[in-house]
């Protein structure tokens, strides 16, 4: 069997009503698609319409936030007696456009305004005292912060004490004790009473700049729209308006900076959505503050150069391909820490570039289903860095009951960033350890994963997946739908530079879809399994003007045994899934072989062995009666059994000596009653025109017939042997059922040999 990587949930289902699915065939849709939303919990087509709507309109009064009129009234006074005003922004996606919507709106109304984005390295995130003085030393008067700010007491205090006021403008959870600003703008402000608290920073900077400008800022909904999709804040409410508004207002974009990102990142301005944000413009932006001074982020979206636009973008395609390296590098690394014994992983080492190890944390997970922990150990004995974890575990919550290890920790159920001294690791993974034992906390399940319907091949067509892309766009609260489809896999390859995505099709009866698995190439083989399921999206893939429905792939699982060919000798080294792994071999001369080839401990075939005690089973050689591997096959309790299938004398291959070649040896041997066979084997083999395994099969036979004796690898005949036939050697009778066993092991189809294990 192959187990889902995720734990598979299905939405509660309930009999659509009669008069919506009424209504929403009467406005041309599909029942499966009224089945679909009436599940999602839209009951009315006054519902449907409001889900499918986005209108400036609907946009919600900036002054209903907490203080927003003061602060308001704050910048106008700052501009009328020209202060400088410092932008004090964060150095991710959000940060950056956050930054950027407040400098061009600063901008349009006179102000003397400046930025600054943190660098991670230089002084962490949120407010840095030091980067303050600084700013405050060359003559800010003024400081707004975006994306950041509602946990910055000290620098907020420092500066107070220099006369200078701050206004907060941040999205981010509330501390128990809020910073002494001169206000703070926040969407779930306690005392303020704006109706949606789920806003990204970018969407609270929108929502100041409107208040400011008296005015919706149509040119900035590009902005908000990056930002928000990119802090994957809830795409509900007023984010979903606004992103479904900025959709259409990049799509007419004359950005100059967000126009040639587009273009470094091969997105067509046509076809923007939330997926192309998400994977393609929100990394890129995100790539420059992991690696190093992200300012240049921000000039990149304001500058109305187009040398520098065309520069700064390729800049950010760089750094977001070195970016891809050393997150490549170092998750390999991690990778090669991982005790499997640990219920947390925890993996620290030198020199790891501390920007990236929320990325490697999350790859990490994806891997194994584990929580993980990724550190940098710097020169000064501190191990930083991002932890990321599955529902089964509230992370945040664990960790808090060990903050005494720590020097610096913060984050929510999901993810963590912390510092520590690093003598105090191998104590953190033991009480984790001892936490999770003492908490009975199941980690084997894996994350949650939220499936809207079991389709059948035959409901999936392009009209259908029309209609989806009608709910879009999808994020955090509001996901793509997911679905769960059955059917053989009918054609498979492998694709990409590294073979590491693959591509197939699947086949039902008189339908068939076809589909795609990004970062799936090494599951080709489990992929291709009878009986398996899969979990995915539907989309549109077009090509050359046609379009064609495509399942991008998710998860799979299979029930039952797993039979995986391994028969091609390039397979070999091909990688084993985890757990209780036997391999085994049938004959002496294949132990040998493999314990080289594979580095492996090889088991010899002893009845006696308790087969129930693995769950993985390497078949390495050819029994000698293929019934033997069905019978170990039925004792045990094996999730997969791999077929490498080797011949060490290739008995199908060669097959049984003709009469007139053991006659022919014989002749020889008694012309040539002395022969050192090991160095005149193959000048036997090449005289007698004898293979030279099939030659040293019959050498055997002969020995054992008494016809010859061997010492020291010389052969010498036995003078008047006793008449014996062939047949009776129990070395020839055995090369009889071995040849009918590998006659049937290596010459049928998998398929074949998997129904006859099975069976």
């Amino acid at each position: 069997m192959k187990k889902s990587n995720f734990d598979w949930r299905f939405r509660d289902a309930a009999p659509i009503d009669s008069t919506f699915k009424a209504e929403m065939l009467d406005q041309g849709y599909s029942e499966t698609f009224a089945k679909l939303i009436w599940n999602r919990n839209i009951h009315t087509l006054e519902e449907f319409s409001q889900l499918m709507k986005a209108n400036i309109d609907d946009l919600h009064d900036p002054f209903l936030m907490h203080d927003m009129d003061k602060a308001v009234e704050r910048i106008q006074t700052a501009i009328m007696e020209g202060q400088p005003i410092l932008v004090y922004g964060d150095y991710d996606a959000d940060g950056i456009t956050s930054t950027s919507i407040m400098l061009e709106t600063l901008e349009m109304i006179g102000a003397d305004v400046h930025y600054v984005l943190p660098n991670r390295f230089i002084h962490g995130y949120g407010p840095n005292k030091e980067l303050f003085a600084e700013k405050i030393n060359e003559g800010i008067q003024l400081i707004i912060t975006v994306d950041n700010g509602v946990a910055g007491n000290e620098a907020i205090e420092f500066a107070n004490s220099q006369g200078v006021d701050v206004i907060v403008t941040d999205h981010h959870e509330m501390p128990p004790v809020l910073p002494d600003a001169y206000c703070v703008i926040h969407p779930r402000h306690p005392e303020g009473n704006y109706p949606f608290g789920e806003l990204a920073g970018a969407g609270v900077a929108f929502k100041l700049a409107t208040a400011l400008l008296e005015e919706v800022p149509l040119e900035m909904l590009d902005l908000v729209t990056i930002g928000t999709v990119a802090d994957l804040v809830s795409m509900t409410g007023e984010n979903r308006n606004l992103v479904k508004l900025g959709l259409q207002a990049i799509k007419q974009t004359q950005r100059l900076g967000l126009l040639e990102l587009l273009k470094v990142s091969s997105v067509d301005l046509q076809k923007v959505d939330e997926t192309s944000i998400g994977f393609s413009l929100g990394p890129r932006l995100n790539a420059i503050g992991r690696l190093g001074d992200p300012n240049p982020a921000v000039e990149l979206m304001t500058t109305f150069d187009e040398e520098i636009a065309r520069n700064l973008a390729e800049k950010l395609n760089k750094v977001n391909d070195e970016r891809k390296q050393i997150v490549q590098e170092t998750t390999a690394e991690a990778t090669a820490l991982v005790n499997p014994e640990d219920a947390v992983h925890l993996i620290a080492a030198k020199g790891w570039n501390p920007g990236v190890l929320g990325i490697v944390a999350g790859n990490i997970l994806k891997q194994t289903g584990h929580p993980t922990i990724i550190l940098s150990i710097d020169e000064n004995g501190a191990a930083k860095g991002s932890g990321r974890s599955i529902e089964a575990l509230d992370l945040f919550g664990m960790l808090n009951t060990m903050r005494s290890e720590f020097t610096h920790f913060g984050g929510h159920a999901a993810a963590v960033g912390l510092t520590m001294p690093v003598e105090n690791i191998d104590n953190l993974r033991k009480m984790m350890n001892d936490y999770i034992a003492a908490e009975q906390i199941d980690l084997t399940k894996g994350s949650d994963l939220l499936i809207d319907e079991s389709l059948a091949l035959s409901e999936i067509n392009l009209k259908f997946v029309e209609e989806l892309k009608k709910l879009a766009p999808f994020g955090t609260d509001h996901p793509a739908p997911h679905f769960l489809v059955d059917g053989n896999v009918d054609f498979f390859k492998r694709i990409g530079s590294d073979q590491q995505h693959v591509k197939f099709s699947l086949k039902s009866d008189d339908s068939q879809l076809d589909a795609i698995g990004f970062g799936f190439g090494e599951d080709g083989e489990e992929i291709q399994q009878p009986d398996t399921r899969f979990v995915g999206d539907l989309e549109i893939n077009e090509w050359n003007g046609q379009k064609k429905v495509q399942l991008r792939l998710i998860d799979f699982a299979s029930e039952g045994l797993q039979v995986i060919d391994r028969r091609a000798k390039h397979t070999w080294n091909q990688k084993i899934e985890s757990g209780q792994a036997l391999y085994l071999a049938f004959q002496p001369s294949s132990q040998k072989f493999f314990t080289k080839e594979l580095q492996q401990s090889i088991t010899l075939y002893d009845p006696s062995i308790n087969w129930a005690d693995y769950d993985q089973l390497i078949v390495l050689d050819c029994p000698d009666q293929k019934e033997l591997l069905k019978e170990i096959s039925n004792d045990g309790h094996f999730e997969r059994i791999y077929l490498y299938l080797y011949s060490p004398d290739e008995a199908y291959l060669n097959g049984l000596p003709s009469r007139k070649q053991f006659t022919e040896l014989y002749q020889f041997f008694m012309k040539q009653p002395r022969v050192d066979i090991r160095f005149k084997l193959k000048i036997v083999s090449n005289y007698l025109r004898i293979p030279e395994k099939l030659l040293v099969f019959m050498i055997h036979v002969f020995s054992e017939l008494k016809f010859v004796t061997i010492d020291d690898g010389v052969l010498q005949m036995v003078e008047s042997p006793q008449t014996r036939a062939f047949e009776e050697s129990e070395i020839y009778q055995k090369r009889i059922t071995r040849i009918e066993s590998e006659e049937f092991l290596l010459m049928n189809d998998i398929q074949t040999i998997r129904n006859w294990l099975k069976g």
